[in-house]
């Protein structure tokens, strides 16, 4: 049997003094022989919590929780970080630690393209927006994938393909209409009523690229967001080195993303 023991591990909110957590009875006092494991470090945290009783202390804001740390004994806390620190040291730690980075890479950079690649077949842009098809597809990747960015992309909840559309969606809703500026009453299922009257919008917007339909470029606000977006990131579009196929959107950034915007 493993170490875990799930009922130990008790979730707690920060409280009203250094040493006091916030619990469904109220106030409570931290044991005298207890300490804090800050966030920062996940293999010791992993370990402290699977060993036995602790208290995660966490908030919930909006949609997101945070983490504060683990309240747990302090001797087996500095038990693990010593045992931890020594399997560190190891060459063999360095090497397993090395060979996961660059597994993570690979799958990172392979679900980019896919990615990118389910962004261009849901635009489905007429030939003629070809080349704005491929900068949109980039500039939603780029702002997507990311690990750790916290957006639709980044669930395994939905297909590839579902991630791709409420992307592009919502990269449209901040980039191409006033939403992060609105202000909006604070009435149950507001917030959701315009953000789904903003999807609708944004909706026509991509229908008049996929019907071929001729745009004045100073005029639309997807080629004046995308204008701003290029010019604030490293992108460029190059021709495909195939004919017949659309031209390819490459962004240089430091963090992986998309290489080429594949029809």
């Amino acid at each position: 049997m493993g170490r875990r023991m799930p009922d130990a591990v008790r979730i707690v909110a920060k409280g009203l003094n250094p040493r006091t957590v916030r619990t469904e009875r109220g106030q409570e006092r931290v044991p005298d022989a207890w300490e804090l494991l800050p966030p920062g470090d996940p293999g010791l945290t992993r370990r402290v919590k699977a060993e036995g009783v602790c208290w995660v202390m966490q908030e919930k804001k909006g949609t997101k929780v945070f983490g504060y740390g683990v309240w747990a004994p302090r001797e087996r806390i500095e038990r693990l970080r010593a045992e931890l620190d020594q399997e560190r040291a190891e060459p063999a730690y360095s090497k397993k630690l090395a060979a996961g980075r660059a597994r993570r890479e690979r799958e990172q950079v392979a679900y980019v393209e896919d990615f990118c690649g389910a962004v261009r077949a849901y635009l489905r842009f007429a030939p003629n927006h070809a080349e704005l098809a491929a900068r949109l597809a980039v500039a939603v990747t780029a702002h997507a994938t990311p690990v750790g960015s916290g957006t639709v992309a980044r669930t395994e909840r939905i297909p590839v393909e579902e991630r791709a559309a409420a992307a592009v969606i919502a990269w449209l809703r901040h980039q191409t209409t006033a939403y992060d500026s609105m202000s909006i009453a604070r009435v149950a299922g507001r917030r959701r009523e315009v953000r789904r009257e903003l999807a609708e919008q944004s909706r026509r917007l991509l229908a008049r690229y996929r019907s071929g339909e001729v745009v004045d470029p100073a005029a639309c606000p997807l080629a004046c967001a995308l204008a701003r977006a290029f010019h604030a990131t490293k992108y460029f579009v190059q021709p495909s080195s195939d004919a017949g196929q659309p031209p390819r959107a490459v962004a240089m950034l430091p963090a992986p993303v998309c290489a080429s915007a594949r029809s």
